[in-house]
């Protein structure tokens, strides 16, 4: 099963990469790179007075990495690049000194007031420590003063939840205004913030951006896949930000989560980890305990991790392996309206229970070199190889699948340097990742469709599908980067970062939709004729692939600025640019032109072909990425424990190359349609020029081959992108309230904030085509069903149409509480509360990533229910050390339904004026899932420890169905008393699950 379609390898640029290379190690100007580095700033007190000489000096005791500054004339000081971990702050002020041990979150800045000479701090003071001692206790510092809608997750939090895809990003749920969610059939998990879709995402990791350029998802490898971005043992902690982040981040409208790598200590480290689950260990499906058994499952999960000093204090390593061996089970059924024993038994018995294997490894490994306090290098690696078989749809047969395989390889050069008011924060990555879905099986597809008897118009829903599947391509990534960022701190009260990113970055995609014949019979109508064939056939003289040296630039500006101690201004700008070839250069081939200049039915209709037509230099690149970000943050006692925040700004996300490419790659292949006149599915040749009359020699690749001798076409279908593309956004509102309340005999960190968030320009396609007269829709006044689905370009197959329309708007109140886990406590709980207010224009927008708007000549300003998105979700987690050396932990999420797409003729006039409108289904309760887990750990007496953990998953086996009724009736008929109602047994993963896990740490 490693039936591998690679990109043909592309060999790097050496000149390119040495010169950047020598940039990143000799720049002059030194930088700042704020999403993973944190800072930790405050004011020294000695004897009730600002110590205005004071050293202040952080060290980790891990790492043994210093930072130390001086205090100003005021006292203050501020400690920046400081990678996430525990600290020993000392002070030493006219001959005094006082230590104290903190927790430093990434990309946290936090407030820490100090004093010598009997003077109290404003936090705890921990026990001094030596760096090869204990840490008995160390605070952590909680960050209050900021603008931004943020959270953190622990490394507790990832080590301790109840979990089942070791997926780090899974824990982002428990972020008010996050989901992380899985396809029914587990085929590709996502990570979505507010009414935007995962693509609107980006995951920043030791400050480099993972941004998936080619396809959806928002990172790469996550398109159409169950496996895991990063080995969650590599990652150290997170912070997910949902609104009003800085000015540093960028290519991203929606969440930008931040996450930081482990990195080898001075103590030689390691682990090792084994779980496993089975059909035997989890619940039946509803559909598996009708039919008496169950599906073969296996999930099979095991890595392990090393780290260490090379050289004492300076020099370590750290690396990771993570393996997935699945056997998933999928199920094979009709539709609900349809009766499977009308099929013959060598058909009908292919519905039921049926297994895909799914195979990942993932690698990392880490060098970190520090040199003093000024230097700090580390290079860093990762890989990942995945072979998966997709499920597929519920009507296909095992042969009908596609194979899957996401490759892909980062590499990033850190190099970090310190002075008394400077740091320099550079990075040099090389990245390459490959998405290469092909069929399973080598041959033509056979698809077995009925009249969809609740949409007549439709005319084909299917029931089964045999042979070989419709899907290959080819698409991928490969490029470097030298982003460089600045921050300047010398300047009292503020602040000043400032950076910029150049990349350059080849793009490539392939696609052939469908590689082979696919054949569409009516089962109440014949097994033997079809009523349509679809095919491709290479068009003369177009290569079909694409590919696209792009490059992109960023700069930004960004001043924190401390008014006074109660007031902080967040002030930021940015700019992006970005260059793509494919698109700007790209000129429509001269007989397209002409046949479009010379097409009737396009003289007169709703919009201009000039503006779509390219001729390779009326295209520039999107200038206006001006994106300002401003927040405040009010600390209304200075005390930290009681801050107004808030914020407003504009965040430039990307277009993905695949919706780019599309203009290039319809055309390299002519689309083939041929119908055949047949009573359930008539055609007329006069209307129709691909109404012919049925020949059997097109059930065979001959007869296929003679066709298209007989019938050359000059292209296929044609699409086109308005000349003025420009590039999506969001524009993002916030207010809110932060505080520390005591409640229970500890300090609980809480947070209420509203946000909106405007979302604009997205891409969306149309069909060009028109009847003869300029009109859209068959009947004259009709707003829906009769599409000149047929009226094709003279010569050529449709015409589809690419503009800027999607958008999407969300009002959200987002509440926190938190009680971190301590030692001292031994428990920690988290809630948070998501209320949802979101609309979008285009149904299924996000939640599917649908961009097709077929039943209108053009996107409707009309704005619908977001379908994805729940009004209400609760998110509670919570870890408690029971004693003994055993843990427990839960997690509970609560949602109502999610809206879902449909569309509406019941309340129409009558048939020609349907729309689409989506539903919630009944009931108030949508989802909701209790997980639990519990781990028991044995000290050996030596080096090495011992640890068993047990995993319950939906511990009471709620039942989450995912099959609603969404047809309301027809025009002028009573409303369907099943609308809204469950009409099938599909429920959403897992049933009760148990698995067990057992591991080593040394």
């Amino acid at each position: 099963m490693n039936r591998k379609i690679r990109s043909a390898s592309r060999s790097l640029d050496r000149s390119v990469l040495s010169c950047a290379l020598a940039g990143c190690m000799l720049l002059a100007a030194p930088a700042f790179a704020q999403s993973t580095a944190g800072a930790i700033r405050g004011q020294v007190m000695a004897d009730s007075a600002p110590a205005t000489d004071a050293r202040v000096t952080a060290t980790n005791l891990a790492t043994g990495l210093t930072r130390s500054v001086q205090t100003t004339a005021s006292g203050n000081y501020n400690l920046a690049g400081l990678p996430p971990g525990t600290y020993r702050i000392d002070v030493t002020a006219n001959g005094q000194t006082s230590s104290q041990n903190v927790t430093l979150a990434v990309g946290q800045t936090a407030t820490l007031n100090l004093g010598v000479g009997g003077v109290a701090e404003t936090a705890p003071t921990g026990e001094a420590t030596d760096l090869d001692a204990v840490v008995v206790t160390a605070q952590a510092l909680v960050e209050t003063k900021t603008s931004e809608i943020a959270t953190y997750v622990s490394q507790r939090q990832i080590e301790a939840l109840p979990q089942n895809s070791r997926n780090f990003l899974a824990f982002a749920d428990t972020v008010p205004g996050m989901q992380f969610i899985s396809s029914p059939n587990g085929s590709e998990s996502q990570l979505r913030s507010g009414a935007q879709g995962s693509s609107n995402i980006n995951v920043f990791i030791d400050g480099v951006g993972q941004k998936n350029y080619v396809t959806p998802g928002g990172i790469t490898g996550q398109d159409d896949s169950r496996g895991n971005p990063f080995p969650q043992s590599a990652i150290g902690e997170y912070k997910v930000i949902t609104s009003n982040y800085k000015a540093e981040y960028d290519q991203i409208s929606s969440a930008a989560v931040t996450a930081v790598t482990r990195s080898g200590t001075n103590e030689f480290e390691g682990s090792f980890f084994w779980d496993r689950t089975s059909e035997d260990w989890r619940q039946p499906t509803v559909i598996e305990e009708k039919r008496g058994f169950k599906s073969e499952e296996v999930t099979e999960q095991y890595g392990a991790t090393f780290g260490g000093p090379i050289i004492q204090d300076m020099l370590h390593f750290f690396m990771s392996y993570e393996a997935k061996d699945f056997v998933v089970p999928r199920n094979i059924m009709p539709p609900t309206v349809f009766d499977p024993s009308v099929l013959p038994p060598e058909l009908s018995s292919i519905y039921g229970g049926d297994s895909v294997p799914f195979n990942q490894d993932l690698y990392f490994g880490k060098l970190s070199l520090t040199l003093g306090e000024s230097h700090l290098v580390d290079l860093s690696i990762r890989y990942r190889d995945e072979d998966s078989i997709s499920p597929g749809a519920d009507i296909s047969a095992p042969g009908f699948a596609t194979n899957f395989v996401n490759d892909e390889t980062r590499v990033d050069l850190r190099y970090q340097f310190s002075s008394m008011n400077w740091l320099n924060d550079a990075h040099l990555t090389f990245e390459e990742a490959a998405y290469n879905p092909s069929p399973v099986t080598a041959g033509p597809g056979f698809r077995y469709t009925i009249v969809d008897p609740n949409n007549p118009a439709n005319l084909r829903l299917g029931v089964l599908n045999v042979g070989g599947g419709p899907t290959f391509q080819d698409k991928g990534q490969k490029g470097v980067a030298l982003q460089n960022d600045l921050t300047f701190f010398g300047w009292e009260g503020h602040t000043l970062k400032m950076g910029f990113k150049y990349k350059q970055v080849d793009l490539n995609a392939f696609q052939q939709n469908p590689p082979y014949p696919q054949y569409f019979f009516d089962v109440n109508e014949s097994l033997d004729q079809p009523y349509r064939i679809e095919f491709t056939a290479p068009s003369a003289d177009r290569a079909p692939f694409v590919e696209s040296k792009n490059k992109q630039f960023g700069i930004y500006i960004q001043d924190d600025w401390e008014v006074n101690d109660k007031l902080t201004l967040n002030l930021g700008l940015r700019w992006d640019y970005e260059e793509s070839p494919s698109f700007e250069d790209y000129a429509v081939d001269p007989g397209v032109v002409a046949a479009l200049r010379g097409w009737d039915n396009i003289r007169n209709t709703d919009y201009d072909v000039e503006d779509y037509i390219s001729n390779g230099s009326n295209r520039d690149s999107f200038k206006d990425a001006w994106q300002p970000r401003v927040g405040f943050s009010y600390d209304l006692f200075a005390d930290q424990r009681h801050v107004i925040f808030g914020g407003a700004g504009r965040a430039y996300d990307r277009n993905l190359f695949d919706l780019i490419a599309r203009e290039y790659y319809a055309g390299s292949f002519a689309s083939y349609a041929i119908d055949f006149d047949t009573e359930l599915h008539p055609c007329d040749p006069a209307e129709n020029s691909n109404c012919i009359p049925f020949d059997p020699a097109l059930l065979t690749p001959e007869g296929i081959a003679e066709y298209v001798d007989a019938n050359p076409r000059l292209g296929g279908e044609v699409t086109l992108l308005r000349n003025d593309l420009k590039t999506p956004y969001s524009d993002q509102f916030s207010i809110g309230m932060r505080n520390v309340v005591p409640m229970l005999g500890h300090d609980w960190n809480t947070s209420v904030a509203i946000s909106h968030i405007r979302s604009r320009d997205g891409i969306y396609f149309r069909l060009g085509n028109r009847w003869d007269d300029g009109r859209y829709y068959e009947i004259p006044g009709a707003t829906w069903g009769g599409q000149p689905w047929g009226q094709a370009i003279p010569g050529y197959g449709s015409l589809i149409l690419g503009d800027n329309g999607i958008k999407y708007n969300l009002n959200s109140l987002l509440i926190s509480a938190d009680k971190p886990f301590t030692e001292e406590s031994r428990w920690g709980v988290n809630l948070a509360y998501t209320y949802s207010d979101a609309e979008e224009n285009r149904s299924n927008a996000a939640e599917t990533g649908e961009n097709f708007v077929g039943d209108y000549p053009v996107i409707p300003d009309q704005m619908l229910l977001s379908t994805g998105v729940p009004k209400h979700r609760l998110v509670l987690s919570g870890i408690f050390d029971l004693g003994w050396d055993v843990t427990f932990s839960s997690k509970l999420v609560l949602a109502t339904h999610r809206p879902r797409d449909a569309t509406n003729c019941n309340d129409a006039p009558d048939s020609n004026q349907c729309f689409f409108d989506p539903y919630v289904p009944e009931g108030t309760v949508g989802f909701k899932q209790f997980d639990a887990a519990l781990e028991k750990r044995w000290n050996t007496g030596t080096d090495l420890a011992l640890k068993v953990r047990a995993d319950v998953l939906n511990v009471f086996n709620w039942r989450n169905w995912n099959q609603f009724e969404g047809w309301r009736g027809g025009a002028g008929e009573p409303r369907n008393p099943a609308f809204r109602s469950r009409n099938g047994d599909e429920i959403l993963l897992p049933t009760r699950t148990f698995k067990l896990s057992f591991g080593l740490d040394w």
